[in-house]
């Protein structure tokens, strides 16, 4: 019997959603190859227990997977690589979101499909339940930065990851310029083939 393909879950960050760049350039990238099957970008709520849920159902019901997570999205995707023993990639990752996301706490609003909510205080300790201390097999995650990053500090990434393989780029954006030219090396890392016929 054949092994079945690995799947990549891609982890959206903050108030985003799957129709967020990134998730649309990957969504182009496994349908032309003929594996969207193979790729998984659910919507995840705006609190972080439920979103973790989302994400562990996910990853329960896909078979093997790597991860690729976005700012918070990459601090989702430490903590479920590390418990789940798989490969991530994080790109711009948010360290410590508690420190960031207490100054949201009230009405927010989606930036993709304009939905209020109300971000709750108690959310912000949730958040710290998922930190990571010291991450246990550093070779598993890659970490993509750049140094131009408006919304986090892009040295805090660098020195927590810093046994991991990591490559950091000057000048950029929280959005992370060029994302598209670095998808052939986040699918590699991942393990993940795609058939370019």
């Amino acid at each position: 019997m054949t092994q079945p393909e690995t799947a990549l879950i891609y982890i959206h960050g903050f108030n985003s959603s799957p129709a967020s760049y990134k998730a649309g350039v990957l969504r182009q990238v496994f349908e032309r190859a003929g594996a969207a099957d193979r790729l998984h970008i659910p919507a995840l709520d705006p609190q972080p227990r439920r979103a973790m849920a989302a994400l562990e159902a996910c990853i329960a019901g896909a078979g093997p997977v790597a991860l690729l997570g976005s700012s918070l999205g990459g601090f989702f995707a430490t903590w479920l690589a590390q418990h789940h023993d798989l490969r991530a990639a994080v790109i711009n990752p948010a360290v410590r979101p508690w420190q960031l996301l207490d100054k949201y706490t009230g009405i927010n609003h989606n930036y993709h499909t304009g939905e209020a909510y109300r971000f709750e205080p108690a959310w912000v300790d949730e958040l710290r339940h998922y930190e990571v201390p010291e991450i246990d097999k550093p070779e598993q995650t890659l970490l993509l930065t750049q140094t131009g990053d408006e919304s986090l500090d892009w040295r805090a990434g660098w020195e927590y990851y810093g046994e991991c393989h990591r490559y950091c780029g000057l000048g950029g954006s929280h959005g992370f310029d060029d994302f598209d030219a670095f998808i052939p090396l986040v699918l590699r890392f991942c393990g993940i083939e795609l058939s370019t016929a």
